[in-house]
C-alpha cells in the first residue's frame, strides 16, 4: 500500500456535462481535477454555480491551463510586471477567470502554471487568505520533450519560500518519446523524498505510462487518470478504472515485483490485462507494466543491469515483443534450448542479477493448432512473415513434422530463415493466384494489428479460398482483416487470442512457478479486445 492520491481529470465544454463528469468521478477518485479551461467562454459562471451545489465528498482541484503564457519561466531576476502584462493581454483575463474560480469555497487544490509563479514573486496576485486555505500546486509542462535544465526547474519551484510564495506541491510534466527519456524526471522523486517535498512527476506519452503506474509506489504525491478511454486530458494518461482494477496502483509499494512488456509499439498490447489478472488471482505483490522501448540497448543498460542502471525498480522479468525478440538475445546470461534453436526470445526472467531467456511463442502457437487440426504430420503449411513470431511457428511446425514454406516481403530475410530451418521459401509480393497447395495459411506478420496496420492483410480471400485453415497470430482486434478475408472465402479460422493466452500462461509459470489461471486471464483479454 502507499499514501499517494489518484486524481481523475474531468474536461467538458458545457457546465452540465462537467458536473455530470464530476459526479461520475466520485466513485473512482481521491481528488477530482476540474479543467476549467475546457469550458466554452460563456459556461464558466454556470459551471461554478452548479459545482457550488454539488455534495462532493472528494477533494476538488481547480486547473486553468492557458493557451499561451505571459512570461518565460525563469527566476531570480527583477521583472517589471507591467511590461510583462503588456506582452500578453490574455494575462489579466486569466487572472480575472482565476478570481471567479477562487470564489468557489469547495476547491481544495489550486494548480497554477509556472508563469504565474513569477507573478506571485512580484506581487500578491490573489488575496493571501484565499491561498492559505488551499493546497497550492505549481506546474511546469513541456510538450516538446525533456529539457536539459529539468532539475533546475525543480530547484526553482523548491525555492518558493525564499520568495514568500506558497508552494505545497510541485508538478513537472514532460513529453517523452522513448522509455529512457523518462529517467531524469523519475530521478526527481528521490530528491523530493530526501528534501521532504511533495512532487508529481509525469512523463507524458506512451513511453511514460510506467511513471503514471509506479509513481505512487515510489513516493509521488498524486497520479492523474482519465475518466473514460478517449477522453484523456494528457498524452499517455490511463483510465482511472484501469489504474485501480488492472494495475492496482494504490496497493503497490517499493517492494512490488515489476514485470512488463518491452516493444515498440506496446499501446495495443493486452499483456498488462492478462498478467495483472493472474497476479491479482494469486494475490501477489507484483504488477505488469507497458514499456515502450525504442533503444533496447539503452533500456537494458539504464534500467536493468545492476552495474549501470540509473533507475531502481524491482524488476523480475519481462515479455519481449516486436521488434526486440532477436535483439534481446545478446543481453542475456542464459538462453534455453528451445529459444536458442528458434533464435528468438519472448520471455526473460531475472533472478540473482542474471537474465534468463525463453521462448513460449512456439508452445503457445502449436497448442491451439493441434486442438483444431489434430495430427499435423505432413500437412503443408504456409507461414507468412520472417520475424521472431514466424521463427517460433516454423520451429513448432517442424517439431510436429509439418512441411513449411516461408513467405515474406523481404525475400532475402526469407531465404536466410529458410536456410536456417531447411525450409522452402517464396516472395510474398509475387502474384500468387492462390494457396491451393497448402492446408494451412498462417499470418505471422504484424499486418492487421490495431492502429496504422489495421486495414491491411498479407493475402486476400481469393488467394486462400482453397486452404483448409487460416490462423492469424494478430489478436487485436479480435477479428482482423485476414480473418475476414478467410471467412468470406469459407475457410475456417483461428484467431490470435488462443495463442496469446497459451504463451502468457507459460510465461507466468516461468516467472512465478505458479499455475496460471486461464479463465481469469482469458476473461481479462476478452474484456479489452476490439470487436
Amino acid at each position: 500500500m502507499n499514501n499517494g492520491k489518484l486524481c481523475v481529470s474531468v474536461c467538458a465544454e458545457t457546465a452540465a456535462e462537467l458536473t455530470q463528469q464530476i459526479e461520475r468521478a466520485e466513485d473512482l477518485a481521491d481528488v477530482i481535477e476540474i479543467r476549467f479551461d475546457c469550458l466554452n467562454e460563456n459556461e464558466l459562471d454556470s459551471a461554478l454555480q452548479k459545482i457550488s451545489r454539488l455534495n462532493s465528498k472528494k477533494s476538488l482541484l481547480a486547473t486553468f491551463r492557458p493557451k499561451s503564457k505571459w512570461a518565460e519561466f525563469f527566476f531570480g531576476k527583477v521583472i517589471d510586471k507591467e511590461v510583462l502584462e503588456k506582452k500578453n493581454s490574455a494575462f489579466r483575463e486569466r487572472i480575472n477567470l482565476w478570481n471567479k474560480v477562487l470564489s468557489l469555497r469547495k476547491i481544495d487544490f489550486l494548480d497554477f502554471e509556472d508563469d504565474l509563479f513569477i507573478g506571485f514573486m512580484m506581487s500578491d496576485i490573489f488575496e493571501n487568505d484565499i491561498l492559505q486555505k488551499r493546497e497550492i500546486i505549481f506546474s511546469y509542462h513541456n510538450f516538446e520533450g525533456v529539457p536539459n535544465n529539468l532539475r533546475q526547474t525543480y530547484e526553482d519551484f523548491s525555492s518558493a519560500e525564499e520568495f514568500n510564495v506558497k508552494c505545497d506541491i510541485i508538478k513537472i510534466a514532460t513529453q517523452t518519446d522513448d522509455v529512457t527519456d523518462t529517467i531524469e524526471i523519475w530521478k526527481l522523486l528521490k530528491q523530493a523524498e530526501q528534501e521532504n517535498k511533495n512532487l508529481i512527476p509525469i512523463a507524458m506519452g506512451e513511453a511514460g505510462k510506467w511513471t503514471r503506474i509506479l509513481g505512487l509506489a515510489h513516493g509521488a504525491f498524486m497520479t492523474y487518470a482519465a475518466l473514460d478511454a478517449g477522453k484523456e486530458t494528457a498524452s499517455g494518461q490511463i483510465t482511472a478504472q484501469d489504474l485501480i482494477e488492472t494495475y492496482r496502483v494504490k496497493e503497490l509499494d517499493e517492494r512490488t515485483e515489476i514485470y512488463g512488456i518491452l516493444g515498440n509499439p506496446v499501446s495495443h498490447s493486452l499483456s498488462p490485462y492478462i498478467h495483472n489478472a493472474a497476479f491479482k488471482f494469486h494475490n501477489l505483490n507484483a504488477v505488469f507494466v507497458p514499456f515502450e522501448v525504442k533503444n533496447l540497448d539503452e533500456f537494458i543498460t539504464k534500467f536493468i543491469r545492476h552495474e549501470t542502471r540509473e533507475v531502481e525498480l524491482n524488476f523480475k522479468g519481462f515479455s519481449v515483443t516486436i521488434p526486440h525478440k532477436q535483439a534481446i538475445i545478446k543481453h542475456l546470461d542464459f538462453v534455453d534450448e528451445t529459444a536458442e534453436k528458434i533464435g528468438a526470445v519472448n520471455t526473460v526472467k531475472i533472478a540473482r542479477g542474471k537474465l534468463y531467456g525463453y521462448n513460449t511463442d512456439a508452445e503457445g502457437f502449436i497448442e491451439p493448432l493441434k486442438n483444431t487440426c489434430g495430427e499435423l504430420k505432413n500437412l503443408k503449411v504456409a507461414v507468412l512473415g520472417s520475424g521472431g513470431a514466424a521463427r517460433a511457428c516454423i520451429y513448432a511446425l517442424q517439431q510436429a513434422e509439418a512441411k513449411v514454406t516461408i513467405f515474406a516481403r523481404d525475400i532475402e530475410k526469407a531465404k536466410v530463415l529458410a536456410d536456417e530451418f531447411q525450409a522452402s521459401f517464396s516472395d510474398l509480393k509475387s502474384e500468387i493466384s492462390d494457396f491451393k497447395f497448402f492446408d494451412i495459411v498462417i499470418n505471422a506478420t504484424p499486418l492487421g494489428t490495431i492502429g496504422g496496420l489495421e486495414n491491411q492483410t498479407p493475402v486476400t480471400a481469393d488467394q486462400i479460398k482453397t486452404a483448409h485453415l487460416a490462423y492469424d497470430l494478430v489478436y487485436n482486434p479480435f477479428e482482423t482483416r485476414f480473418l475476414r478475408e478467410a471467412k468470406s472465402a469459407g475457410v475456417p479460422t483461428v484467431g490470435g487470442l488462443a495463442m496469446l493466452i497459451s504463451q502468457a500462461m507459460a510465461q507466468f509459470k516461468i516467472w512465478t512457478e505458479l499455475d496460471a489461471p486461464m479463465k481469469e486471464m482469458s476473461r481479462a483479454a476478452l474484456g479489452k479486445l476490439q470487436p
